[in-house]
């Protein structure tokens, strides 16, 4: 029976529906992308859980949809909160390697480049240059960690999550706005957060690739009546809104507003006329903000409570605390467990997809976590691998998981490009040339040059990497260095008076490296070499003297053990290094004497064994920039005497605490065994500044001193303590540091002095060391 009601009623009632509350309402929550300043929308969930206000759906876009889609998979906003204030996060968000999964299986020494570009160059030619955009692999591994059971147990079905939930991409080819509800929720967030020149775009299993879903709708509102069709939405905006007139403020408002160029504007009544608009009040804070998250939850918490008292007056529904948790529970539970049953490399061709998949090696029947996690941090540790993808699916007819990484060429030709600028005539330019070439196995050929008044060098080699249970490498190589020390004077230290020592470096050798776990690298080095150093015996030098020379030829083999995870290439503030070598060295010293000698030409043999350890380790405080650490080294060697007192010195091991200590010839800070120890520390110094302290002690043994006719002596016994200290600041720019210090040195030739310097004072050590 159809009843008719009078138009006049119609519309009273319509009113009183919207006054008052509902009992059986469906709430929809729609979360906005803002990058950090998404992390406000746990503050929300957690004041709604508080309060017991449902929430039926939820439709998210970048940020939103990492928050949102981690609820739907059934974590509480606790479990949230303590997920993103992990160290970890701000790690997956920076792109910052984990200093607990660092490799050092193809790690090569620290070079003195400001810039590394990668060329991807193809069969015909054709070249791509790599974006410089965010190193993602620690934040797709953990997307995919976090995501797999709620996937599973929702049989990839977002209508089955916890709470029904819609992630939204764009397809940019088509000018489409996409909304995924099916498939790995991995994928799909990661789809929605893929923002322009930030996240590169993942290629799904369909062949596509989505960007962030704000370039078309970063406040989800249409999606959410659409699909799910709600009698209220509540919805949280952290993005921009438009202004109904130009603001007075744009200049401030500029730097915060660039970032939202690309992305569509919030609607703030696009949640209807008995939904619930909620903007934190966010001003001053940044989409890159991340390390502020404390601060950007307060916010939304604080938000969703000033908005609480309206919430509950139009919904009128609650929820249990104890039953949402019962249902929170259960659903967790009907995830499968962590058993991973076979892991497949897809992308690539097949005799590089076998050698990309024995990375990973099963401890027992099946692969462990730790096995995963292994295998993938050791593809990914070259830059050929670093456009890699992991995939967690379960197989429901084999009762396990399937671990897949979508693996595409990256890097195969890389550039560096390198300098440093001083006060001191030490400046320098550096150029390196790598390529790549990938079979069954991996073949790197390398090249580079450094270009100084102080210090030249190249070197060369070519690298097969052998993926096998335990991986190897086997590296030939070619090394030339020259180094120039000279007598500086006047306040900027430039005015050069003359070379009072020149070394030469030849090396032809191999190398054969091992890595055993993720931070540590066996390695052993052979080679032939020649080194000749040429040298004054005078304090005073004129244009027309005659160095002496020595020249020492012969063969040497070291076994070296490092570990390094610094978080800097130079002043490092967090993580370790050691590394501990013991060397032989055999060959034949000819001496010949210039015009300050006091001796004839001889030729002499010298043979000797070496054991050096260096040890450094920091302590990061509140950040990474406020640390103290320590530093240690000891050096001990049967190093004979040379023929002269100066040729036995410029042969002998270096301790070079500081970064312009290798510039410097300094006879007490050259001994064949010695013992340091030495402190530091950095702390913020006006916000982009850092203050960096940093002092030793070091003792010389049996230290040599000049005897008759310039001949070497050694003296018995410990030489004096000498102390070496340095005060300044530190400015991370995107070339390398620009620093500034004072800096003490305990010798008779250098005490006080002033360095400073801009990019990296880095510089290939000598064929013995």
């Amino acid at each position: 029976m159809t009843r008719f009601f009078p138009s006049g009623l119609v519309a009273l009632l319509l009113v009183v529906s919207t006054l008052l509350p509902a009992q059986a309402q469906k709430v929809g929550l729609v979360l906005s992308g803002g990058g950090a300043k998404g992390l406000a929308h746990v503050g929300v969930l957690r004041q709604l859980e508080k309060n017991r206000i449902p929430i039926d759906y939820i439709v998210g876009t970048s940020m939103g949809a990492v928050i949102g889609g981690m609820y739907a998979a059934g974590y509480s906003p606790d479990e949230i909160e303590q997920i993103v204030l992990s160290p970890e996060f701000q790690n997956w968000t920076s792109g910052k390697p984990l200093e607990s999964k660092t490799y050092n299986f193809l790690t090569s020494e620290p070079s003195p480049s400001a810039l590394r570009l990668g060329i991807a160059i193809d069969s015909t030619f054709q070249a791509r240059v790599s974006t410089n955009l965010v190193n993602d692999l620690n934040l797709n591994l953990a997307l995919a960690r976090l995501l797999a059971p709620a996937s599973a147990s929702s049989n990839y079905d977002f209508n089955q999550l916890f709470v029904p939930f819609r992630c939204m991409a764009s397809e940019v080819f088509t000018r489409q706005l996409v909304e995924q509800k099916k498939g790995s929720l991995s994928d799909a967030i990661r789809n929605s957060m893929s923002f322009p020149l930030a996240f590169r775009p993942i290629r799904n299993l369909d062949g596509k690739y989505y960007y962030d879903g704000a370039v078309y709708d970063n406040f989800p509102t249409n999606t959410m009546k659409k699909t799910f069709a709600p009698d209220i939405i509540i919805g949280v905006n952290v993005g921009d809104v438009a202004f109904k007139k130009y603001p007075k403020n744009d200049d401030a408002l500029l730097g915060s507003t660039v970032a939202f160029l690309g992305t569509s504007v919030a609607d703030t009544g696009s949640v209807g006329r008995n939904g619930i608009y909620i903007q934190p009040d966010l001003d001053g804070l940044g989409v890159g903000d991340f390390e502020r998250v404390k601060e950007i939850i307060a916010e939304g918490d604080t938000a969703a409570f000033r908005s609480m008292e309206e919430i509950k007056m139009r919904i009128g529904r609650r929820v249990d605390s104890v039953d949402l948790q019962k249902r929170r529970l259960a659903f967790q539970a009907l995830a499968p467990k962590p058993r991973f049953i076979e892991v497949r490399v897809n992308g690539l061709r097949p005799d590089q997809n076998e050698y990309a998949s024995r990375f990973f090696r099963r401890s027992g029947r099946d692969y462990s976590l730790d096995d995963i996690e292994e295998g993938y941090y050791r593809l990914s540790s070259d830059d050929y691998f670093k456009n890699i993808y992991p995939r967690i699916r379960y197989d429901e007819a084999r009762k396990g998981y399937v671990f897949s990484v979508d693996a595409q060429r990256n890097n195969n030709v890389s550039t560096e490009v390198g300098f440093v600028l001083s006060n001191r005539p030490i400046d320098n330019l550096y150029f390196g040339l790598e390529y790549r070439y990938l079979r069954k196995l991996l073949y790197t050929a390398s090249a580079d040059v450094s270009l100084g008044r102080f210090y030249n060098g190249a070197h060369g080699s070519f690298r097969i990497n052998v993926p096998a249970k335990l991986p190897f490498f086997i590296e030939p190589e070619v090394v030339y260095n020259q180094w120039d020390f000279q007598k500086t004077g006047g306040v900027l230290g430039r005015d050069v008076i003359n070379t009072q020592v020149r070394q030469q470096d030849t090396k032809l050798g191999a190398q054969f490296g091992i890595s055993p776990n993720y931070r540590s690298r066996f390695l052993l080095d052979v080679g032939a070499f020649v080194t000749k150093d040429e040298y004054t015996n005078s304090k005073e030098i004129t244009s027309a003297d005659v160095l002496d020379a020595t020249v020492f030829r012969g063969s040497t083999a070291a076994l070296r053990l490092a570990r390094n995870t610094l978080n800097r290439k130079q002043y490092a503030t967090s993580g370790h290094r050691f590394v501990y070598t013991v060397r032989g060295v055999t060959g034949s010293a000819k001496y010949s004497p210039g015009s300050t000698a006091e001796q004839f030409g001889n030729t002499q043999t010298r043979d000797w064994v070496q054991f050096r350890a260096t040890a450094e380790r920091y302590f990061p405080f509140k950040t990474e920039r406020h640390a103290w650490g320590y530093f240690l080294e000891l050096t001990v060697s049967s190093l004979p005497t040379f023929s002269t007192y100066r040729a036995s010195q410029t042969i002998a091991p270096v301790f070079a605490p500081l970064p312009d200590s290798r510039t410097l010839f300094l006879d007490s800070y050259r001994s064949g065994r010695y013992g340091a120890v030495g402190l530091r520390y950095s702390q913020p110094f006006f916000k982009k500044l850092e203050w960096r302290s940093e002092a030793y002690v070091h003792v010389n043994a049996r230290p040599l001193k000049q005897g008759d006719l310039q001949t070497a002596v050694r003296r018995s016994g410990l030489d004096r303590p000498r102390i070496t200290a340095s005060t300044g600041v530190v400015f991370e720019t995107p070339v390398g540091p620009l620093a500034l210090h004072a800096r003490y040195y305990d010798d008779s030739s250098e005490r006080f002095g002033i360095y400073g310097h801009l990019g990296f004072i880095l510089f290939r050590g000598r064929a013995l060391e």
